[in-house]
């Protein structure tokens, strides 16, 4: 399952964890998405939605 949201095209981005000794970790944030059923053009489509989406309103559940 790719971690793309469907709305706002979220995904997920790579960086740098630095610890107190400035030592430098590769790491991904990865976006919360869920899986829900949303009513798109008056009929029920399942897609995958961040949560910042979900919670902002830009889509309707079913």
């Amino acid at each position: 399952m790719s971690k793309i949201c469907d709305v706002c095209g979220k995904k997920p981005m790579a960086g740098n964890t630095v610890s107190h000794s400035h030592k430098k970790i590769r790491r991904w944030w990865k976006p919360n998405i869920q899986k829900v059923k949303v009513v798109m053009n008056g009929e029920i489509k399942s897609i995958k939605v961040c949560s910042n989406c979900l919670k902002s309103g830009k889509v309707k559940r079913a």
